[in-house]
C-alpha cells in the first residue's frame, strides 16, 4: 500500500503533464503518481510515463469513470487528486496530505476561490457559475463550503473506498462535496493558489451542457439525499396552487349556493391529493434513506477495522 498517491485524471494534456508530474515528484518525492488516460490522442500518457509517472488506461470517456477507476485500484493511506492542466502548483500538496494522514480529514478541499481564481480565470461564466453552485448547495445542506467544485483534493482512505461514484462526467466534484456533507465526513478547506491554463491548453469544460449537468446532479442529489424536505416543498407547492384555485369557487357558494366552476373544483381536489401523495413519498423515503445512513456506518466500521 502506498502512503501517499498522487491521482491525475487526464484527456489530452500533452502541453502540461510533464510538469505537473515533475513538480509533485519535486515536492512529494516519497509519493507515487498515477496518471490515468482517458483516451487522449496527443500522447499524453507517453510524455507522462517518460516523466516519472505510472500510467493506467480508462476507456469509458468522462472523468467520472476515471476517478471510480481510480478509487477502486490503487491502495493508499492518503489521496492526492489533481488535474493534469497544471493550474495548481504543487507547494500546497504537502499541508492538504498532512491534513489526512496526521489530523485524520476525511476531505480536504483545495479552495480556488478565496485566493486568485476570479483574477486567474479568465471565463466568466465558470465564475459565476461556481458561485451559483456553491449557494445552492450551502442553503441545501446548511454547510458553509467555499469552493464546490474545486479539481484538487486529498482524501482518506475510508472516504476513498466508500464513496460510490455515480457520476461519469465534471460533475463528479459535486458529487463529492455533497455525499462528504451528507455522511459527515470530516471536512477542512484550505486555499491554494490558482493559475490559468497556459497558452495553448484548452478546457474540456463545456459551459454550458456541463454547467446544466451539475445543476442536475445537485436537484437528483437532493432529492435522493434529503426525499422529506425535497418531496415537502413540491407538496406545498401543489396544496398553495390547489387552495388559489378552491378559495373562489368556495367564496362564490357562500354567495349564491352555487358551485358554479366544476372543473376548477376538480382540479384544485386533484392538486390537494397530489400534494398529499408526494408528501407521504417523501416521509416514506426519508425513514428509506436513514435506514441506509445507519447501513453505511456499518460499512465504515467494516473497512476501518480492515485497513
Amino acid at each position: 500500500m502506498d502512503k501517499v498517491a498522487v491521482l491525475i485524471p487526464c484527456y489530452n494534456e500533452s502541453i502540461t503533464i510533464e510538469r505537473v508530474v515533475r513538480d509533485y515528484r519535486r515536492v512529494l518525492p516519497e509519493a507515487v503518481i498515477y496518471v490515468y488516460d482517458n483516451n487522449s490522442t496527443d500522447g499524453t500518457d507517453r510524455i507522462a510515463r517518460d516523466a516519472g509517472a505510472i500510467v493506467r488506461y480508462e476507456y469509458r470517456q468522462g472523468k467520472g469513470n476515471v476517478i471510480r477507476s481510480m478509487f477502486r485500484d490503487i491502495e493508499a493511506q492518503c489521496y492526492l487528486m489533481i488535474d493534469g492542466d497544471d493550474t495548481y502548483p504543487a507547494e500546497d500538496a504537502p499541508q492538504m496530505i498532512d491534513l489526512v494522514l496526521n489530523k485524520g480529514v476525511d476531505m480536504v478541499i483545495g479552495d480556488r476561490l478565496s485566493s486568485t481564481y476570479f483574477t486567474e480565470n479568465k471565463r466568466p461564466f465558470h465564475n459565476s457559475g461556481n458561485l451559483v453552485v456553491r449557494g445552492l448547495i450551502n442553503r441545501l445542506f446548511r454547510s458553509n463550503v467555499k469552493d464546490i467544485m474545486t479539481g484538487y483534493r486529498a482524501f482518506s482512505r475510508l472516504f476513498v473506498k466508500s464513496f460510490p461514484v455515480l457520476s461519469k462526467g465534471f460533475e463528479i466534484e459535486t458529487e463529492m462535496t455533497i455525499h462528504a456533507l451528507d455522511k459527515n465526513f470530516l471536512l477542512e478547506e484550505v486555499p491554494v493558489s490558482y493559475r490559468d491554463r497556459p497558452t495553448g491548453s484548452e478546457s474540456k469544460l463545456n459551459t454550458v451542457s456541463d454547467g446544466v449537468k451539475v445543476l442536475k446532479t445537485i436537484m437528483n442529489l437532493f432529492r435522493d439525499y434529503k426525499p422529506l424536505l425535497f418531496f415537502t416543498t413540491l407538496s406545498v407547492i401543489c396544496v398553495i396552487s390547489a387552495l388559489a384555485l378552491f378559495i373562489p369557487v368556495l367564496l362564490e357558494y357562500f354567495a349564491t349556493g352555487l358551485v358554479l366552476r366544476f372543473p376548477t373544483l376538480i382540479v384544485s381536489g386533484v392538486l390537494a391529493t397530489i400534494g398529499i401523495l408526494l408528501w407521504i413519498c417523501g416521509l416514506i423515503l426519508h425513514v428509506t434513506v436513514k435506514k441506509h445512513r445507519q447501513l453505511y456506518e456499518i460499512l465504515l466500521n467494516q473497512i476501518s477495522i480492515g485497513r
